[in-house]
């Protein structure tokens, strides 16, 4: 399946999430948080063994993260192998799966660095994929050969590299900002040989969208600020190679691209032009005119097509869950899945002749499992235990949508989870949850995070603040330059919602979050009185250095983050009163600060100051620094160790 490009407001923390299910609330859009209409499991021996355990128990983060995580659920050419990543050595390696989930097969060893699956060759049992070097998020490409041997495609010391597309068996697309690192050129590379030539020199600015599968049209985006960019179709064939603006329009518009259909003739687009959210449109190559493709209540965060283009996948993000549909394209009528468990599908793969469909299933208090299906069978084969056996997935909890009105009465969604153990004479401590962003969201699925502190009797509220993504484009803009200051009164009037609640300790609420969230749990704690601590991971401090020192590969859409957060050339004092590190002498209750030393973000210099600023100030401050991780945590002891010091410092202040 094609995937659409993350937005730039989700920049800071959406990588990381995807990588490390840290922050598992504000990551994956597109296809991968596709989800199936409620339906009931049938019984396994497993949920039958698990109804003779206890009616609840409390679990270590040993026994959380014994949980193993999987990526990639790509089918190859012959239609009987899957090409999965999974953790459970400690680090993410590759696997070469059969369809039946029988054989498992090691494909690499490493013991540091995340390999991370891109998909098979179109023609044998080659292997793309994709690592970085200790979490700095310079990713190059490599090929796995047939009889063991790597290949580093992209080659070089501090250059970004990623994966664009087929085109056809015979050559892949890899966009590289090894020429000029503020921008990504566009390369093909001759599947065969691997000799590859530049087919796009990107000097403007542009962002590559998509190719056709003809390696023909490229669909670019340009941002103008946070609220409106373009789209322009570049013919790879037209000797002058200049980019049509494709998207003209008055005013704040946001588009994102889906993709091509399969016959190159359309390019499949997402609006907000007309509606709160963004609906799917359709340009026509040939008459170069737009139409409405498809609509619905929510945004449509991704439409993806089959390889023979017998199928259409709509994902649509609905209240913080995504809702899927699978369209028969020769018949019109949606595909009838079989009985699967409550949650939404994630990663979904057909085989080459649509006979099979690879898929995981995921839902709060189940993490993602690997399932395949021969379209048409009555049931799909789960080929993945990912919760621990000693884990009796009854003792997790699901979460619950409420709102409540901020304080200008502004509606705040948010996803609400109470321990099994409170009720009206056994109430527990709370903790507000927020995600990453700015414009992230926090979803319903799996995150161990929260499970194990809501198993440890800690109630959690994931607000999802004005600014979030997936409520409408007014609501999305509601936080622009307003940052620490209205969206920071979402959180302490969240708070003030969980004392209404007669099962929570009004007294012993704490914050904590991760990127921008890790911001507005340092803001909470300088700029209010209203926590008993705050849980800071890797959190801006700064706006001023860290709007300084973006990633130079954020330069397309620095000045569409500038339009939102503000240019430190201009906006330097305003940034300087919202930024947690200069009114350190105004935190007074204890804060844990969780970092990795190579995050190219939110650089460690931020965690370094604030910490020594807590201290200045005589107040309780705890520090954990990974030297290996980045912006998120992949390996398995360090997300452990985490875990381990999130629940300690609980324990220890509220």
């Amino acid at each position: 399946m094609k995937q659409h490009r993350i937005s730039s407001r989700q920049t800071l923390s959406v990588l990381a999430l995807a990588a490390s299910s840290l922050l598992a609330g504000s990551l994956l859009v597109g296809c991968d948080r596709a989800a199936t209409p409620n339906v009931k499991p049938a019984a396994t021996a497993a949920s039958e063994a698990q109804a003779t355990k206890p009616a609840f128990a409390n679990y270590s983060a040993e026994q959380f993260y014994a949980t193993k995580s999987y990526q990639g659920s790509a089918i190859n050419h012959n239609g009987q192998s899957l090409l999965v990543a999974s953790d459970e050595s400690g680090v993410f390696n590759l696997y070469r799966v059969s369809l039946d989930g029988k054989s498992w097969q090691p494909l690499t060893q490493s013991t540091t660095n995340a390999m991370l699956p891109v998909d098979w060759f179109p023609e044998d049992d080659r292997v793309l994929y994709t690592a970085d070097q200790g979490g700095n998020e310079l990713n190059h490409l490599y090929v796995l050969e047939t009889d063991g041997k790597v290949v580093d495609l992209t080659p070089g010391d501090k250059l970004k590299a990623m994966f664009a597309g087929w085109q056809g068996d015979a050559a892949f697309f890899v966009v590289s900002n090894e020429r000029d690192p503020k921008f990504f050129d566009l390369y093909r590379y001759d599947a065969k040989t691997y000799q590859r030539t530049l087919v796009y020199q990107n000097t403007e600015g542009f962002e590559v969208a998509a190719i056709s599968d003809d390696g023909r049209y490229l669909a670019l985006s340009k941002q103008r600020t946070n609220a409106d960019n373009n789209l322009y179709l570049l013919d790879l064939e037209d000797p002058a190679k200049t980019p049509l603006h494709i998207t003209p329009h008055d005013g704040n518009v946001t588009f994102a691209v889906h993709g091509f259909s399969r016959d190159g003739k359309q390019l499949i687009f997402g609006s907000d032009q007309s509606s709160e959210f963004s609906q799917a449109f359709s340009y026509d190559l040939a008459s170069k005119q737009s139409s409405l493709y498809q609509q619905a209540d929510w945004d449509i965060s991704f439409i993806g097509f089959s390889k023979d283009n017998k199928y259409k996948v709509t994902a649509v993000n609905a209240d913080a869950s995504t809702k899927i549909e699978i369209t028969d394209q020769n018949t019109g009528q949606p595909l009838q899945l079989p009985k699967l468990p409550d949650g939404d599908l994630r990663g979904i793969n057909f085989s080459a002749d649509s006979q099979y469909l690879s898929f995981y299933v995921n839902a709060d208090n189940s993490p993602s499992n690997l399932y395949v299906w021969k379209i048409g069978d009555a049931t799909a084969t789960r080929l993945t235990q990912a919760l621990d056996s000693a884990i009796d997935e009854n003792n997790l909890v699901a979460s619950k949508v409420v709102r409540f009105a901020s304080f200008d009465g502004v509606q705040i969604p948010a996803l609400l989870y109470q321990p099994k153990q409170a009720n009206a004479s056994s109430r527990m401590p709370a903790l507000i949850w927020i995600h990453g962003g700015p414009g992230g969201q926090s979803r319903t699925g799996y995150n161990p995070v929260i499970q194990h502190l809501v198993n440890q009797g800690y109630a959690v509220l994931a607000v999802n603040n004005r600014g979030s993504s997936g409520y409408g484009k007014t609501f999305f803009h509601m936080d622009d330059l307003k940052h620490g200051e209205d969206d920071l009164q979402d959180i302490v009037f969240g708070k003030k919602y969980l004392q209404s609640l007669n099962w929570v300790t009004p007294d012993r609420i704490g914050v904590m979050g991760g990127s921008y969230g890790g911001y507005l749990t340092m803001a909470a704690m300088a700029f209010t009185d209203e926590f008993k601590l705050g849980i800071n991971i890797f959190g801006v401090t700064n706006w001023v250095r860290t709007l300084e020192s973006i990633p130079p590969w954020w330069e397309s859409f620095r000045e569409s983050l500038y339009a939102e957060l503000g240019d430190p050339a201009k906006d330097g004092e305003r940034l300087r009163r919202i930024s947690p590190l200069f009114h350190g002498d105004k935190v007074k209750k204890p804060v844990l600060v969780v970092q990795g030393a190579n995050d190219p973000r939110v650089l460690q210099v931020e965690s370094d100051e604030m910490v020594a600023a807590i201290k200045k100030n005589g107040v309780p401050v705890e520090y954990v620094l990974f030297p290996d991780e980045g912006h998120g945590f992949v390996k398995k002891a360090n997300r452990i160790t985490a875990q381990q010091a999130y629940l300690a410092f609980l324990q220890k202040y509220l």
